[in-house]
């Protein structure tokens, strides 16, 4: 048995005993040492649900996560137990259409941590396939190990918005994965990062962070930047409007953040221009260059962290990360 937070219904967390997860031929059991408090737990905390999601049953948040080895299935090297690692915390089927075409991101029968019916890491072990569980190097601290996984949010994001040396980009929202995009952006070899958010404090960490230039949209408008990539970490539809406008012809406009379900575009704008407009849904095969861009020191993870929090205090923990000043708050389990 293990202890796990349980959200039972919005705005209702327990600390639980449950079962330690039972393990599969091809899976590991992690010992989680370090979970980041992402948006979408606070959403389902604050709503119980996000879109078609639901929490009809008691759930475990937490699904940025890092830890160690204790346990392998029976098609697992044993030499793994004791290994350090980042999980990549989904389950594709990897045999149908999109995970054959290498977008297992977007596989119809995915299993996502902490997506509803999916437990996810506010607990003491987690069973994951050993493909899934990257090792780690001891330069990576447990707290980078499992923001690896906004990284991956930030790195999937650069790669649509082919952003490469020399390029310009926009990004709206210096929250967290704004602060990661501008990083991500720049180890990328973007050379000017605009970055637009209406927090004084957030403005000047992105500035401290990865961007170059931060921006207030308030009174600094950022129509005719003409910039090579947009890409929205705000969710706000006047931002991803300005944003796009911003585009140079043959440009891309990006969107990360979630904001309302329908959002009036400048349709003609991005035709006239042939603007390569697309959404970003998680990731795919991202963590092996997450993990290098962070032992090279050219993304900084720790920088992020604001407060730390025991399992015990996981409601906590969840209320924090919409406190002012907060970046990423980070749940121990272990503790």
């Amino acid at each position: 048995m293990m202890k796990a937070s349980l959200l039972r219904a919005a705005g209702e967390v327990t600390v639980d005993t449950v079962p330690v997860p039972d393990l599969e031929h091809d899976q590991v059991l992690v010992q989680v040492a370090a979970v980041g408090v992402c948006g979408s737990d606070m959403h389902y905390y604050q709503h119980g649900r996000i879109g078609p999601y639901v929490v009809e049953h008691p759930l475990i948040l937490g699904h940025e996560l890092s830890g160690r080895i204790t346990a392998v299935g029976s098609g697992v090297d044993p030499a793994r137990i004791g290994q350090r690692v980042a999980v990549e915390p989904q389950r594709p089927c990897r045999i149908c259409e999109q995970c054959k075409a290498g977008r297992y991101n977007l596989c119809p029968d995915i299993e996502f941590f902490a997506t509803p019916p999916i437990d996810g890491a506010f607990c003491e072990y987690v069973a994951i396939q050993t493909d899934f569980a990257y090792a780690i190097p001891d330069s990576i601290s447990d707290e980078a190990a499992a923001l690896i996984e906004p990284l991956s949010v930030g790195i999937w994001a650069c790669k649509r918005a082919d952003i490469r040396p020399g390029s310009s980009v926009l990004i709206a929202g210096a929250g967290p994965i704004g602060v990661i995009l501008a990083q991500t952006a720049r180890a990328f070899g973007a050379t000017k990062i605009y970055i637009t958010d209406i927090a004084d404090d957030r403005r000047a960490f992105a500035l401290e962070h990865g961007a170059t230039v931060a921006l207030d949209p308030r009174v600094e408008s950022v129509e005719g930047l003409e910039v090579d990539a947009f890409i929205d970490a705000s969710g706000v539809a006047a931002a991803v409007q300005a944003g796009i406008l911003a585009v140079r012809p043959g440009g891309r406009a990006i969107l990360v953040g979630m904001g309302n379900d329908t959002v009036e575009l400048p349709v003609s704008w991005i035709q006239n221009r042939e603007i390569w407009l697309s959404g970003v849904f998680r990731y795919t095969n991202t963590w092996p260059l997450g993990i290098q861009l962070v032992e090279s020191g050219a993304v900084d993870l720790d920088v992020l962290v604001t407060s730390t929090f025991a399992l015990a205090d996981a409601e906590q923990a969840l209320n924090a990360g919409r406190q002012p000043g907060q970046m990423k708050v980070i749940v121990y389990p272990g503790r």
